[in-house]
C-alpha cells in the first residue's frame, strides 16, 4: 500500500508545518535513542512538547543500507522487520509502528546519517523516510574515526561532495533533507559553506559554533557571533538551528537572542539534565521531583529523573508495567525505610528480566543486548549521576558492575541513590543548608590563569563574583547545584587545562609560544622575530600533530569524557579498581 504522505515541503514552509519547534535534542551517537528522547519529552507540557524536535543518533549510511542486524540494533520503527528479509527499495509506511518515529509518541523526528557516497546515503535514507520527518546529513562530527572514514566534519574541504550528497537526497527523497555543520576558520568561509549546503537543497541548517579542532579539553566556548553573522547574511527565510554552549535552561533564550536562530539544539546539556528544555515550576509548586534551595536555585532531583527513565524502559521497551514505588521522599515523610537493607549486594535476588540479546543460540562468550535503548542505559546513568557518584564512589562501583540489561540490578542502584539523597535532604534541613558549605571547596584557579580572550582573570585562590562569563570558573559557579540535582558537566577552557597540566602543546604550538614570549621580552612584534626554519623538520612536526592529539587524549583520563576515541567517548576510569566502567561509551554525533 502506497504512503499517503502529503506533498513535500521545503525550507521555512516545512519548518512551520512541524509547529516551528524551538527546542532540539541533538543527534548523539548511541545516546539520543528513543528512550532518552521520551525522557526529555516527559519534562515538557503538551504545549511545550509541540515545540520539541528530536534527532536520532547518527547512523552510518553504508552499514545501515547493507546490514539488517545494524539496522535492527539501531532503529526500531516497526515490529514487522526481520533480519532475513531484504529491505524494500521504497518501503511503505508501516501500519504496525513500534518505537522510533512512532507517529503517536516520537514526532517530530529527524534521522541523521554520516556518509560520503550519495547513492548509499540515498538508499539508507529511503529505508527510514516512512518513519521520520526529515533526513539529516552529519557534517559536524570531529572525531578521529570520522577523519579515517572521511565523513562528518572531514568533508568540509570537499564542497563538491557535500553538494552532491545533499542534492541527491533533495531530488530523490520524499521528505526534506537537512544538514548540521561546524564553523570554519572565518565568518566569510562559513557563510560560503552554508550557502553551498542551502543551494544543494537543505531545508534547515544547524550550525555548531565550534571548529572541527575544538573537541575534548580543546572544546572551548562556541562562538555564537558566527551564527549571528549567518543569520544576517543568509536569506531571511533560511531556517537556522544554533548549537553550542547550552548547559542550562536559561542558556536557551540567551542563545536565541544572541544568534537570531529559529531554534536551539542541546547535546551534552541534555545528557546531563534531560529536563533542560522544560520551564522550572514556580516557587511553592515544586512537588516531590523538583528541589529548590534556600538561595532560590534548584533543579530536578536525579533520583526523580532516574525513576522516570526506568519507567520509560519498562513501559515502552519491555512493554510491561513499571514496579510499584513508594512516593519519592521529601523531608517530613516517614524515615523508617531508610533503615532497611536494599539488598544491593545480595547475589540471590530476584531473577533478572530477560532482554533480547545478539548472537542466537550458539557460540560462547557474553552476548550484548540488541536494543539500542538497553545498550545506552549504563552510559546515560554515568552521565546523569556524574556529580553524585564522584561523591558516593561505592554506588559508582555498584553501577559499574551492573550489566545494562539487568534492570533488577539497576533498580537496586536506584534504591541506593534514593536513600543517599534522602539522607542528604534531611541533613540539609537539619543544618539549615550548612551541610553543603564544606561539601566541595570553592573553585580555585592558579595565579595567571587566563580566560578565553587571553586575559588574566584572578589572583591565586581568588574567585571573583563578576568573573568573565567565558571563564569555566564562572560557568561552574553559575551551574553549581547540590549533588542530588541534575546539573551539567562543565569542561575547563583549553588554557585552564593547560595551566593545570591536563594537556600539553604540540611541538609546533610550543615553538610558536616560545617565539612569542621571546618577542615580548625584547618588546618587538612576534611576527618580526627571526626564525631559522628547517623545512624537513617542520614538515615532520606537522605530520606528528595528529599523533600528538591522540597522545593528548590519553593524558586526560580521570576528569571528563573524552570525545576522540575509536568508537566514541568513554566514561573516565574514576576508580582504577573498576576498569569495566570504561567500557561504557558516551559518543556525541
Amino acid at each position: 500500500m502506497a504512503s499517503t504522505r502529503p506533498a513535500k515541503l521545503h525550507g521555512r514552509a516545512f519548518y512551520e508545518s512541524l509547529g516551528s519547534p524551538k527546542f532540539v535534542v541533538a543527534p548523539m551517537v548511541d545516546q539520543s535513542e528513543f528512550a532518552w528522547r521520551m525522557l526529555t519529552r516527559s519534562f515538557l507540557t503538551p504545549e511545550e512538547n509541540s515545540k520539541l524536535l528530536a534527532y536520532t543518533p547518527m547512523f552510518h549510511a553504508r552499514l545501515f543500507e547493507e546490514t539488517a542486524r545494524y539496522r535492527e540494533s539501531h532503529f526500531q520503527a516497526t515490529r514487522d522487520t526481520t533480519e532475513s528479509s531484504p529491505p524494500a527499495a521504497d518501503p511503505p509506511a508501516s501500519s504496525n509502528p513500534y518505537l522510533d518515529g512512532n507517529p503517536k509518541i516520537d514526532r517530530p523526528l529527524f534521522v541523521q546519517f554520516c556518509a560520503n557516497d550519495p547513492e548509499r546515503l540515498l538508499h539508507a535514507a529511503k529505508l527510514v523516510a516512512p518513519h521520520c520527518d526529515a533526513v539529516d546529513l552529519n557534517l559536524g562530527c570531529p572525531q578521529g574515526i570520522a577523519r579515517k572514514g572521511h565523513y562528518g566534519a572531514f568533508l568540509q574541504e570537499d564542497q563538491e561532495l557535500v553538494y552532491k550528497l545533499i542534492r541527491t537526497l533533495h531530488e530523490n527523497l520524499p521528505i526534506p533533507v537537512t544538514a548540521k555543520i561546524r564553523i570554519l576558520g572565518s565568518k566569510e568561509e562559513t557563510l560560503a559553506y552554508a550557502e553551498n549546503v542551502l543551494a544543494a537543497g537543505a531545508s534547515i541548517l544547524t550550525v555548531h559554533g565550534r571548529r572541527r579542532e575544538q573537541k575534548g579539553h580543546l572544546t572551548g566556548v562556541a562562538d555564537w557571533s558566527y551564527i549571528r553573522y549567518l543569520r544576517e547574511n543568509l536569506p531571511k527565510e533560511t531556517v537556522i538551528f544554533a548549537n553550542g554552549n547550552i548547559l542550562q535552561h536559561g542558556d536557551i533564550e540567551r542563545c536565541l537572542e544572541a544568534t537570531g536562530a529559529d531554534a536551539v539544539m542541546s547535546a551534552e546539556g541534555n545528557l546531563s539534565d534531560p529536563s533542560i528544555f522544560g520551564k522550572p515550576p514556580p516557587p511553592g509548586q515544586e512537588g516531590r521531583e523538583y528541589w529548590r534551595g534556600r538561595d532560590g536555585k534548584g533543579g530536578y532531583r536525579i533520583d526523580a529523573v532516574f525513576r522516570r527513565y526506568m519507567d520509560i524502559l519498562y513501559k515502552y521497551v519491555l512493554e510491561q508495567q513499571p514496579p510499584e514505588r513508594r512516593p519519592l521522599f521529601v523531608v517530613g515523610d516517614d524515615e523508617a525505610w531508610l533503615l532497611h537493607d536494599s539488598g544491593a549486594d545480595n547475589e540471590d535476588g530476584p531473577a533478572r528480566k530477560k532482554v533480547k540479546r545478539d548472537g542466537g543460540s550458539g557460540g560462547g562468550g557474553a552476548k550484548r543486548p540488541t536494543s539500542p535503548n538497553i545498550v545506552a542505559v549504563r552510559p546515560h546513568l554515568f552521565h546523569l549521576l556524574r556529580h553524585f557518584i564522584s561523591r558516593h564512589t561505592d554506588i559508582r562501583d555498584t553501577l559499574a558492575k551492573t550489566k545494562p540489561d539487568d534492570l533488577d540490578g539497576m533498580e537496586k542502584v536506584l534504591d541506593l541513590v534514593e536513600k543517599r539523597i534522602a539522607q542528604g535532604l534531611i541533613d540539609y534541613e537539619k543544618t539549615d543548608g550548612k551541610s553543603l558549605e564544606d561539601d566541595e571547596p570553592a573553585p580555585k584557579i592558579q595565579k595567571g590563569t587566563q580566560n578565553g580572550r587571553g586575559e588574566e582573570v584572578a589572583k591565586e585562590n581568588e574567585v571573583d563574583a563578576e568573573f568573565d562569563p567565558e571563564s569555566s570558573v564562572a560557568t561552574v559557579k553559575a551551574c553549581k547545584r547540590p549533588w542530588w540535582v541534575a546539573q551539567p558537566i562543565v569542561r575547563p577552557l583549553p588554557k585552564e587545562a593547560l595551566a593545570k597540566g591536563s594537556i600539553r602543546l604540540s611541538k609546533k604550538e610550543e615553538k610558536k609560544r616560545r617565539l612569542q614570549e621571546e618577542a615580548a621580552t625584547i618588546a618587538i612584534p612576534a611576527s618580526s622575530t627571526p626564525e631559522v626554519r628547517n623545512n624537513k623538520k617542520e614538515e615532520e612536526e606537522e605530520e606528528e600533530e595528529d599523533d600528538e592529539s591522540t597522545a593528548l587524549a590519553k593524558q586526560l583520563e580521570g576528569e571528563l569524557p573524552l570525545p576522540d576515541k575509536t568508537g566514541g567517548i568513554e566514561e573516565p576510569p574514576l576508580n582504577p579498581a573498576a576498569p569495566e566502567q570504561t567500557k561504557d561509551q558516551l559518543v556525541y554525533g
